[in-house]
């Protein structure tokens, strides 16, 4: 069953062409794999689907609903997304990062709640015991009052990760979610995203370590220059010749 449809989106900025009638959908419990040559359009294209961009024209279709033009917190109840720059908030502490993702996406204004520690009511309690259950998925739960700024750049990758979780979305977008990381860490971010998906979450991921998409993806879809040149199950996409040109160069 299709869980997200992308119908023909295209996006320029001034005279660059970022995605051109690009489309492919997204099959639900699937680990979906959107690589290609840098500049291919990738991130762009995440960034169209999350409402952080506009494009210039087509649909972004999730469950046979049309969520094009959506803001950006209405999109984030039901797709989580992660970036290549980690976007935590460096000064507050691991909890405090994860009640600010939960308030977000259910629209709350959560400074005020924040800042009001002696008067926690049972919705913040609430939160709080859900946000440590999420912590307890990566092992961060006993660092919950420390600084997001002091874990490591592997630990705050996975408390992006699970940040997400916090809307219960259909959808998790992963951004580059091993890169810079040690292989003790890719191999712990990797067995979450796993786990995640055996317990029925869709996953994209956007990264450029070939071995592990090849291996570790359902399907790929591959774009070059903003266009979809491929999909397919890796082996597929192994032995095609557009995709095998884009990353040597060889075009014509």
């Amino acid at each position: 069953m299709k869980l997200l449809s992308v119908k023909n989106i295209s996006k320029h900025f001034g005279g660059v062409v970022a995605l051109d009638n690009c489309s492919f959908d997204v099959h639900e419990g699937e680990i979906l794999g959107l690589i290609g040559p840098n500049g291919s359009g990738k991130t762009t294209m995440f960034n169209v689907i999350t409402g952080l961009h506009k494009s210039d024209s087509g649909k972004i279709m999730l469950k046979g609903e049309d969520v094009t033009g959506w803001k950006t917190h209405r999109i984030a109840s039901s797709i989580g997304r992660t970036f290549q720059l980690i976007r935590l908030f460096p000064k507050l502490t691991v909890i405090d990062n994860m009640l600010i993702a939960m308030k977000y996406v259910h629209g709350q204004n959560f400074w005020p709640q924040l800042l009001r520690k002696k008067h926690v009511n049972e919705e913040e309690k609430a939160a709080r015991g859900r946000a440590t259950e999420l912590l307890k998925l990566v092992n961060l739960h006993e660092k919950s009052n420390e600084l997001a700024e002091n874990l490591s750049y592997g630990q705050q990758k996975l408390l992006e990760i699970v940040r997400c979780l916090a809307s219960e979305p259909k959808l998790l977008l992963l951004d580059e979610p091993i890169a810079g990381v040690n292989p003790t860490m890719t191999k712990q971010i990797l067995g979450l995203v796993k786990e995640l998906n055996s317990k029925g979450m869709t996953i994209v991921i956007i990264e450029h370590n070939m071995n592990v998409m090849m291996q570790f993806c359902d399907r790929l879809v591959v774009l070059d220059y903003g266009k979809e040149i491929a999909s397919g199950r890796p082996s597929q996409v192994r032995k095609n010749r557009k995709v095998v040109e884009a990353y040597l160069g060889k075009r014509k």
